[in-house]
C-alpha cells in the first residue's frame, strides 16, 4: 500500500469537509421538508402516553376524558335496575337486557317505545344518554341521571319550566334541539366532522376519538411524532415541536381563544373546528354577552361556556389565562379556597374581615340557602368566589360560576333587575336590604357599570349616544362590551362616521359590531361593506354577506365583483353547513329567496316550520314569498293564523297589514297596521304605510297625522321628514312645506340625505 504524504492527507480532509457540509445541509433540508410538506393527521392518545405520562395521568378521569363513551357496565352511572320514573305526562322505565341498557318511554310519535342506550354523555354532576335513530342521528334523552344526588330527573322540568314541551315540539328529546350531531358532538369528542347531507336530511358524523383527548387541544399529532424521531439539530429547525396548535409561549388572548374556539364559548359555527386556524373567527363567531342569553350588565343567564364572561373580566384585561387557575389536563383548580386568588391578590388586603365583612368559618350563626338551592354554612361569605363568582344552575343540577369576576351591585338590581351576589346567597332578603349594607361599608358612591348605558339606550334616554361613544373609544373596556356599545348607538346620521371608523378596527369584535350596525343609505355605504368581502378573516366576510345579502353584480362596481362572488359562494357553504337546524334551513331559504330561487326557498321554509312549529319568522317570510310570487291569498292565510295566536306580535301585525293592503282589503289592513303602530313605538315606517293608505283614500288629514307620528317616533330619521315634505308639496301645502324645509335644514343641515 502506498504511503500518503502530509499534503495528500490535507487535501483529502479538505475534500471530505467540502462534501460533508452540503450533505449535512441536505439532511437538514430533507428532514425539515419531510416534516412540513404533508398535512398532519390524527394519531390517537396512545401515541402520546409514553412521553407525556404525567399529563396523561392528570387527564384520566377528567371531564374531558369522561365527556363521552360507549354505554357499558363501567361507564353507565344511572340506575337501570328496573327503575320507574314519572314526571307529568312523561313516564319511563329503565332496565337491562342481555347486558345492554334500555329505556321505555315516549318516542317521536307520542307513543311509548323501547330504546337502547348506545352512549353515555358526561359523568358529574349529571350523566345523559344517547340513542341511535335513523339517518345517522344520535338523540340525547331528556331523562337524565343526577349523579350528585343519585336519582333520575326530567331535564325540561328545570330548563323549560314555562313551556309545554311535547313530542311535537322541537325541544323534545327526539327532535333537533336534542340532536347530538349538531348540538353536542363538536365539544365532547375529538376531530368531529358533522357531515350533514341536506338532500337526504342525514348525518355521517365521524370523530377520531370518542372523548376530548390530547389532539382535541393540541391538534393532529402526526408531525409531532415525526419531530420526535429527528436528530436534535433537525428538531431545532421545526417550529412548535411539529404540533399544529401552539399551547405554550403565547399570550392570554391566544390561550383563551384556543379554548373558546374548541368548546368554551357560545358561538355561531362557520364550519367544523379548524385546529390549524390562527384566528378563531375563521371558523366560529363568539356571541357578545348581551340579552337574551346574558343579563344586560353581562352576567350569565343562559348557557355561557365561560368565554364571553371571562373576556369581560379585569382578570382577562390583565393577562390572566385559563391555566393560571386550572390544571388544563385534569380541569381541577390549582389551589383550594382563597389560595387560588391569593396568587395575585394580597392576603393582607383581601383575605381579611375588613374586606369580606362576613363571619369567619367556625363562627356561630345560621346557614343560608341561595336562590339556586345551595346551602351555605357560616364562613362561606369569606370565600372570594361566593361574592365575585356567583353562579347559576344549568341543565337542572349543574352549578356553574360566572367568570366575569364582578363586585356585588344590589343598586343595579334595584335599577335594572339584574342579579347580585348578595341576594343570590341571601335569597330571603330584598335588594334594598343588601344595598343598605353596601352603603354602610362603602358609602354611597358607585362606579359606572356598562350595563347602565345599554339600559338607558334601550329605554330611549337622551344623550346616551355620548356615553356610548366614550365607551367605544375606551380600550379599558373589553372589546365585546365596546362592540355592544356600537350596536346600541341610535339611528342618528351623526353616528355614521364613528361606525365607519370601526369597520377596519384592529379588534375583530368591534368590526363585527360596526358591520351589524352600519346603515346602508347609499352607494358609498354599500361600497364600504363590499370592500370587506376580500377581508382575510372569514367571520368578517360572513358578517358582510349576512348584512348586504344577494346583490346584482351587474350593478356593482367591477372592482368588487370577484371578491363578492367568492364571499357569496363561501356564505352558501356556511348556510349549508348549518342547515340541519330549523333556523339554518330558514337562513338558507332566505338566501334562495334573495337569489330568486323561490321553489327551493319555499321547500326549506316549509321544512323549517315542520321541524320547529314555533319558528314564526319562517312563517312570516314564507308569507312574504307567496306575496312576492303572486299568491297573496296564501300569504294572507298564513299570517291570519299566526296573528290569531299571537295578537301582541307587532311585527307580524305589521306584515299582515301590508299583505291585506296588497290584497286591496284596505280597511282591514288599517285595523292591523294601527294596532302594530301602537305596539311598535319606535318603528315609524308603519305609520308611513298607514299614511299612504289614507292618502290613497283621499283622507289627507289622517295621512298627515300619521306622517307626523312617524317623525315623533324617530325624530332623528331624515326620511320621515322627507316623506312629510313630499306630501306637503304634492298637495300644494306651500306654507307647511316651507316651515318644514326650514326645520329640516336646521336639524340636518343642507343637502342632508
Amino acid at each position: 500500500m502506498k504511503k500518503l504524504n502530509n499534503d495528500t492527507i490535507k487535501t483529502i480532509l479538505i475534500l471530505f469537509i467540502i462534501i460533508i457540509v452540503p450533505l449535512f445541509a441536505v439532511k437538514k433540508i430533507f428532514f425539515h421538508s419531510a416534516n412540513n410538506n404533508s398535512k398532519a393527521h390524527y394519531v390517537g392518545k396512545e401515541k402520546c402516553i409514553s412521553c407525556h405520562h404525567k399529563e396523561y395521568e392528570d387527564w384520566v378521569g377528567s371531564d374531558h376524558d369522561l365527556a363521552m363513551n360507549v354505554a357499558n357496565d363501567s361507564t353507565v352511572l344511572g340506575n337501570f335496575n328496573n327503575q320507574t320514573f314519572t314526571s307529568g305526562k312523561i313516564k319511563a322505565k329503565f332496565y337491562k337486557k342481555d347486558g345492554k341498557f334500555f329505556v321505555y318511554t315516549t318516542g317521536k310519535d307520542g307513543k311509548m317505545h323501547e330504546f337502547q342506550i348506545s352512549h353515555v354523555f358526561g359523568h358529574y354532576p349529571l350523566q345523559q344518554y344517547l340513542i341511535r335513530f335513523p339517518k345517522g342521528r344520535l338523540q340525547t334523552l331528556s331523562l337524565t341521571w343526577n349523579s350528585k344526588d343519585s336519582n333520575w330527573y326530567y331535564m325540561p322540568d328545570s330548563i323549560y319550566k314555562n313551556e309545554n314541551v311535547d313530542y311535537k315540539d322541537w325541544l323534545f328529546w327526539t327532535n333537533q334541539a336534542q340532536n347530538w350531531n349538531s348540538m353536542c358532538a363538536d365539544c365532547h369528542s375529538t376531530n368531529v366532522k358533522k357531515n350533514y347531507d341536506l338532500k337526504t336530511d342525514s348525518y355521517n358524523t365521524t370523530y377520531s376519538e370518542i372523548n376530548v383527548s390530547c389532539e382535541a387541544c393540541h391538534g393532529p399529532g402526526s408531525k409531532h411524532l415525526e419531530w420526535t424521531k429527528l436528530p436534535a439539530y433537525a428538531q431545532k429547525e421545526i417550529d412548535n415541536y411539529g404540533l399544529v396548535v401552539k399551547t405554550s409561549g403565547i399570550d392570554n388572548k391566544e390561550y383563551v381563544d384556543m379554548c373558546a374556539a374548541r368548546c368554551h364559548s357560545r358561538r355561531a359555527a362557520l364550519s367544523d373546528n379548524l385546529p390549524e386556524a390562527k384566528n378563531i373567527y375563521q371558523h366560529v363567531i363568539p356571541s357578545f354577552p348581551q340579552e337574551p342569553s346574558w343579563f344586560i350588565d353581562g352576567q350569565i343567564k343562559d348557557e355561557d361556556y365561560v368565554y364571553a364572561s371571562f373576556t369581560q373580566s379585569r382578570m382577562y384585561l390583565n393577562d390572566v389565562k385559563c391555566n393560571d387557575c386550572h390544571n388544563v389536563h385534569s380541569g381541577k383548580l390549582l389551589y383550594d379556597g382563597n389560595a387560588l386568588c391569593l396568587q395575585c391578590h394580597k392576603k393582607e388586603d383581601y383575605d381579611t374581615p375588613r374586606h369580606t365583612f362576613h363571619k369567619p368559618e367556625g363562627s356561630k350563626g345560621q346557614p343560608v340557602v341561595s336562590d339556586m338551592g345551595i346551602k351555605y354554612e357560616v364562613g362561606s361569605g369569606t370565600k372570594c368566589i361566593n361574592c365575585h363568582m356567583p353562579g347559576r344552575n344549568y341543565m337542572g343540577v349543574d352549578f356553574r360560576r360566572d367568570h366575569s369576576f364582578r363586585i356585588p351591585r344590589p343598586d343595579l338590581t334595584i335599577k335594572m333587575g339584574v342579579p347580585n351576589a348578595c341576594n343570590q346567597c341571601h335569597a330571603d332578603k330584598s335588594p334594598q336590604w343588601a344595598e343598605s349594607y353596601i352603603e354602610k361599608w362603602y358609602g354611597n358612591s358607585r362606579p359606572f357599570q356598562y350595563g347602565e348605558a345599554f339600559f338607558d339606550a334601550e329605554k330611549g334616554k337622551k344623550n346616551t349616544d355620548r356615553l356610548l361613544t366614550s365607551m367605544i373609544g375606551n380600550t379599558l373596556y373589553p372589546a365585546s362590551i365596546r362592540g355592544i356599545a356600537i350596536e346600541h348607538l341610535s339611528e342618528s346620521k351623526s353616528n355614521d362616521s364613528l361606525i365607519n371608523n370601526y369597520l377596519n378596527a384592529s379588534e375583530i369584535p368591534l368590526r363585527i359590531a360596526a358591520i351589524r350596525r352600519k346603515d346602508v343609505r347609499n352607494e358609498r355605504d354599500l361600497a364600504q361593506l363590499l370592500s370587506l368581502t376580500s377581508d382575510p378573516v372569514k367571520g368578517i366576510r360572513h358578517e358582510v354577506i349576512n348584512k348586504i345579502g344577494v346583490l346584482d353584480t351587474n350593478k356593482m362596481p367591477r372592482k368588487f365583483v370577484k371578491s363578492y362572488k367568492k364571499a357569496l359562494a363561501e356564505e352558501f357553504k356556511i348556510l349549508k353547513y348549518n342547515s340541519d337546524f330549523p333556523s339554518g334551513k330558514f337562513n338558507l331559504a332566505n338566501f334562495y329567496y334573495s337569489s330568486g330561487k323561490f321553489a327551493e326557498a319555499e321547500k326549506l321554509y316549509l321544512e323549517a316550520i315542520k321541524e320547529d312549529n314555533k319558528l314564526n319568522v319562517a312563517k312570516i317570510n314564507l308569507a312574504h314569498l307567496y306575496d312576492a310570487i303572486g299568491e297573496p291569498q296564501k300569504a294572507e292565510k298564513i299570517l291570519a293564523e299566526y296573528v290569531t295566536e299571537n295578537p301582541a306580535d307587532g311585527e307580524t301585525l305589521y306584515s299582515y297589514g301590508l299583505v291585506l293592503a296588497e290584497n286591496r282589503k284596505y280597511e282591514k289592513a288599517l285595523n292591523y297596521l294601527i294596532k302594530a303602530s301602537k305596539l311598535l313605538k319606535t318603528n315609524g315606517r308603519i305609520d308611513y304605510n298607514i299614511a299612504m293608505i289614507y292618502d290613497f283614500q283621499n283622507k289627507k288629514n289622517l295621512a298627515e297625522k300619521y306622517l307626523k307620528i312617524a317623525i315623533n317616533k324617530e325624530p332623528n330619521n331624515y326620511s320621515h321628514y322627507e316623506n312629510l315634505l313630499n306630501f306637503y308639496l304634492k298637495n300644494h301645502l306651500t306654507d307647511k312645506a316651507k316651515k318644514l324645509s326650514e326645520k329640516i335644514t336646521k336639524l340636518f343641515g343642507t343637502g342632508s340625505k
